[in-house]
């Protein structure tokens, strides 16, 4: 059963998650929303297309989605920076002191999210051409 629809809503309430826990100032989560949203977006052209998405790596989906869409370096590059907050925002033990909370600025949140809404509006582009 094909499930783009659902993958592509749950990407959008990921990203509206992020701006939230930005708003609040949890910054972690929505570094990590902001990652859940790309990798869900893109994970709903897999499913539009049929193809199998393994893995959380953003680019690593995107440069597989690149062998048959034109996907940018531009949009890779700004997978690679969200693929970064995917472990680290959530686990102690991922940082050399301290947790994740105290590791994470409203700045970098805020470029995160910018970075997903990109990644979202190229899937949800990419999806209306798709048939």
């Amino acid at each position: 059963m094909e499930r783009s629809q659902d993958w592509i809503n749950e990407a959008r309430w990921d990203l509206e998650h992020a701006k939230n826990d930005l708003a609040a100032g949890f910054y972690n989560w929505a570094c990590f929303s902001s990652q859940q949203s790309a990798e869900k977006a893109v994970k709903a052209i897999f499913q539009k297309i049929g193809a199998e998405a393994w893995g959380h790596s953003v680019a690593d989906l995107l440069i597989e989605l690149s062998k048959g869409y034109q996907v940018s370096d531009e949009l890779i590059n700004l997978a690679l920076e969200l693929d970064k907050a995917y472990i680290p925002t959530r686990y102690p033990d991922a940082h050399p002191s301290g947790f994740p909370r105290n590791r994470y600025t409203k700045e970098e949140a805020r470029r995160l999210i910018s970075y997903a809404e990109e990644i979202l509006k190229f899937c949800e582009d990419l999806l209306s051409k798709i048939k």
